[in-house]
């Protein structure tokens, strides 16, 4: 059996190193624990070992494992598929390409950090 969510457990998948190192910063200072990931297959590896964050927040374009390939390995897992996933993208149409992709909710980049904890509070 896998290691059991606690409320405030969030993996963060994200390839952009300074982005990834300020939203984990910002998170952590709030009183969230977070895992953070550089893409899709070390997140998909570390959820394998057995991890169960409360919420994954997501970007969608990443080197190594997109997080459409991430989403798609996440969903094939029944364990898996039940965390919430919030889809992060500068892309113009990320409302639309969270929605495909089935995610809990979306934030635009540049991220607002009251909207973020706006949405990690709904989902958590």
């Amino acid at each position: 059996m896998g290691a059991r969510a606690q409320k405030n457990d969030i993996l963060l998948v994200e390839d952009d190193f300074d982005v990834r190192d300020m939203m984990t910063f910002f998170l952590e200072s709030e009183g969230y624990r977070v895992t953070a990931a550089a893409n899709g297959q070390e997140a998909i590896d570390y959820l394998k070992k057995g991890q169960t964050p409360r919420l994954i927040l997501l970007d969608l374009m990443m080197p190594v494992m997109n997080g459409w390939e991430f989403r798609q390995q996440q969903q094939q897992d029944p364990r898996l598929s039940q965390i919430p996933v919030v889809v992060i993208s500068a892309d113009s149409n990320v409302r639309e390409k969270a929605n495909r992709l089935g995610a809990s909710n979306y934030l635009a980049k540049p991220i607002e950090f009251d909207v973020l904890l706006k949405v990690i509070k709904s989902l958590c």
